[in-house]
């Protein structure tokens, strides 16, 4: 396993970057630890795959540099750094049989035949390709060519780190569950530092003990899924995480007061004047809204229901602002109009987009 560590990494393709729009990943200082298990969330173009290739030593970073264990790897190859590579399209050879395919990373390493053997045999019953070992990759689905080259980044015990890039793209929505419980299964079996790249929040949620979120070339916040839900460090992470993701509201806030047109929303603490010259916004999860009785709350416009069995959620407008709120299953809604309470301590300030501490709080 690795401890990587990234020293104000940042990379641009263009040979005289000369302005931060120029950089495909923006200046970043982060530690991975080691056998810890990541991911790169965050959608295409945001750098993520670019962060993964200088990582794996497929790109080498215009600044800064990448340590495995306190070693400078930044200009080493691929090959030198003692790692395993997963890619979103299955790397294997059509004309070996799965087992040939499995064993190859193991053969090409003068790995003993007793050991060869164990392994694959480990890495094919996890994956269930048992029945499939004696088969030619030619004739085989994509999904189950996919699984292949799982293996093959899986059979290495020596490895470092096993770097996924998108690895389950062209796998069934069934088969992807089984794979990530068993991605995880094997994390938490061998210890090995695992940086799993993907778009898809539920892939990064489930598998990952900490998650990068990446936007715009920069790492927006790194935590865990609990702590990416419950307290988002920039509006992206809030909106991109969640399903509805988090209400983002332009906001003019006093005190412990946010006024959203006219509606006044209390916050869970005091906050120090903002500036006339930063986009003040607020930002509440539908899951921390809630249906007020009498006049509590704040007045909202009811543009319809989606009911989806386990709650209702409640598509709204704020201020013309859109605002989305869950409610029980059982819940009756009114149709004349509605009224929302927030609950204060789940109703975050932003600046630009970051979140601001409350005074006196980190």
């Amino acid at each position: 396993m690795a401890r990587i560590e990234l020293n104000r990494l940042a990379h641009s393709y263009k040979a005289h970057p000369s302005k931060p729009s120029d950089f495909a990943l923006k200046e970043m200082t982060h530690t991975w630890e080691h056998g810890g298990a990541y991911a790169l969330l965050g959608p295409s173009g945001c750098g993520k795959t670019t962060l993964l290739n200088i990582i794996s030593g497929l790109v080498t970073p215009s600044q800064g540099a990448v340590l495995f264990d306190g070693r400078d790897v930044t200009r080493l190859p691929t090959e030198k750094r003692n790692i395993a590579q997963v890619f979103q399209f299955p790397v294997i050879y059509d004309t070996m049989t799965v087992a040939q395919n499995l064993a190859f990373p193991l053969k090409n390493r003068g790995v003993d035949r007793a050991t060869i053997d164990r392994r694959i045999a480990e890495v094919s019953r996890m994956l269930g390709l048992e029945r499939e070992m004696n088969r030619p990759a030619r004739g085989l689905t994509a999904d189950m060519k996919q699984k292949i080259s799982l293996g093959r980044g899986l059979v290495r015990a020596d490895v470092g780190a096993i770097l996924f890039d998108e690895p389950l793209t062209v796998i069934d929505p069934h088969m992807k569950w089984l794979l990530r419980a068993q991605l995880k299964r094997v994390h938490e079996e061998s210890d090995v530092t695992m940086i799993y790249v993907t778009h898809d929040q539920t892939e990064a949620l489930t598998f990952a003990d900490k998650v990068v979120v990446m936007y715009d070339g920069e790492v927006v916040q790194l935590g865990t899924p609990q702590e990416l839900f419950e307290r988002p460090e920039h509006t992206f992470v809030g909106y991109f995480i969640g399903s509805p993701g988090m209400n983002v509201l332009p906001a003019r806030i006093e005190g412990d007061r946010a006024h959203v047109g006219a509606a006044a929303i209390p916050l869970g603490a005091g906050y120090a004047p903002l500036g006339a010259a930063v986009k003040s916004e607020i930002g509440i999860r539908p899951e921390f809204l809630r249906l007020a009785a009498g006049t509590d709350g704040f007045s909202v416009a009811l543009k319809r229901v989606e009911d989806i069995g386990r709650h209702k959620i409640l598509r709204c407008e704020l201020d013309g602002r859109p605002l989305a709120a869950i409610a029980p299953e059982a819940a009756e809604i009114p149709a004349d109009g509605i009224r929302l309470s927030a609950d204060p301590a789940h109703v975050h300030v932003y600046a630009d987009g970051h979140r601001v501490p409350a005074a006196g709080r980190a």
